[in-house]
């Protein structure tokens, strides 16, 4: 029997987001995340070490985030997607075998290196193979599925941590997340790949580099839409760490905490699966979504009871589905063969950005309540939406190339 020319590519396509959906799944369905912290406290790390460990870290992120793009558009997108989780595998392995500073900082720095060389490559690859296949229009609708598997990972791994743990220890959670990392590794080698030419090493990455750069200074559409992403996922990202310590002040129990916190990734996990409706949205529309959902932020965290934490919640998937929306106008707007550079850039001004949120959470905090941080952190989205809505409105952007 022969497919029809219209069956191919469904299947395809099909094949294609069905292995992004578990690869996104095992690469964070991670034992440790929820307990690593404790595991350096454990050991005898101080409050310093530890948050030397963070910033080790960030800047390691921070330092390779867009070279590593470069090479992914330089070379095999594929082989980065899979070299990337064997980098976090050893690290990992490493903090339950030989627990201590030099270790844990070693194994943050291989994490840095896997979370760099995969930044940009998942984004890039997926757009390419759907713009391949004749579905670039469904890029939305997959990245925001895609969202959805991480984060329902990270609500499985923390939900499994403890009665893993119970049995087995640090070991136990340590084996469970380099097992992950190897399955999410095997995953990659079954996503499928056709960038003629890319394989033998291309333009070379110091040359994508630099034209992917200047691609960005010269083209007014692509810096807007590079501006916008860290704009919208910077904010409520940092964010996101201090929600447990509102959701404190609310004056629940301690034992009620991560029950709240479940609730809020809940919804935010419900909001990434309607980035392919939410798709439709031009410029005004995003407006509002940003706007709704910084005032849903404020009114959440002022009001300091548990339906404000799920107000947040609300908040917090708007942000995430608006992070998605703000991704599929950049992937429309650039060029194949640097695509991965600029997404890489993106994400790079997302992490500069998250370290300036941080630092203002910390002057601020030291002032004011958790619940008045937060109404504040919420005007910088006010004023997204207000420069979003104060052009004319843009339909929402189209595929490079006619599909």
């Amino acid at each position: 029997m022969t497919l029809s020319p219209a069956r191919v590519p469904a299947t395809g396509v099909r094949r294609l987001t069905r292995t992004l959906y578990g690869y996104a799944f095992l690469d964070d369905f991670v034992l440790l995340y929820p307990v690593y912290a404790l595991l350096f406290a454990d050991t005898g790390m101080s409050l310093w070490q530890i948050s030397s460990l963070f910033a080790l870290w960030s800047i390691t992120a921070v330092v390779l985030e867009v070279p590593s793009g470069a090479l992914a558009d330089a070379v095999s997108r594929r082989l980065l997607l899979w070299v990337g989780p064997l980098f976090n595998a050893v690290g990992f392995a490493l903090w339950v075998i030989v627990p201590a500073y030099w270790s844990f900082a070693l194994g943050f720095v291989l994490w840095g290196i896997g979370g760099a060389l995969c930044s940009g490559s998942l984004e890039a690859l997926a757009y390419d193979e759907l713009e391949r296949l004749g579905a670039a229009g469904r890029y939305a609708r997959v990245m925001g599925r895609v969202r959805a598997a991480r984060l329902a990972a990270t609500m499985a791994s923390i939900g499994l941590a403890g009665p893993v743990f119970a049995l087995g220890g640090y070991p136990m959670v340590g084996a469970a997340s380099v097992l992950a990392c190897l399955l999410a590794a095997v995953a990659a080698t079954r996503l499928p790949e056709h960038r003629a030419g890319r394989e033998s090493g291309g333009d070379g990455w110091w040359a994508t580099l630099r034209a992917g750069l200047g691609e960005a200074r010269g083209n007014r559409s692509v810096r807007g839409a590079l501006l916008l992403i860290p704009a919208v996922a910077a904010v409520w990202g940092a964010l996101d760490e201090y929600t447990p310590l509102l959701a404190r002040d609310t004056g629940v129990a301690e034992a009620t905490v991560p029950y709240l916190i479940l609730l809020v990734w809940t919804l935010v996990t419900a909001a990434s699966l309607l980035a392919g409706p939410a798709e439709r949205l031009g410029s005004t529309g995003m407006a509002w979504l940003l706007a709704g959902s910084a005032l849903a932020m404020a009114v959440g965290a002022a009001v300091r009871t548990p339906a404000g934490i799920a107000l947040v919640g609300l908040a917090f998937g708007g942000f995430q589905l608006a992070e998605v929306l703000a991704d599929v106008r950049l992937q429309h707007r650039i060029d194949d063969a640097r695509r991965a550079t600029l997404t890489s850039v993106a994400s790079l001004g997302t992490e500069l950005l998250t370290v300036v949120t941080f630092a203002a959470y910390a002057l601020l905090g030291a002032r004011a309540a958790h619940s008045t941080v937060f109404v504040i952190l919420s005007v910088p989205y006010l004023v997204t939406a207000l420069v979003l809505g104060g052009r004319r409105n843009e339909s929402p952007p189209k595929p490079l190339r006619a599909q």
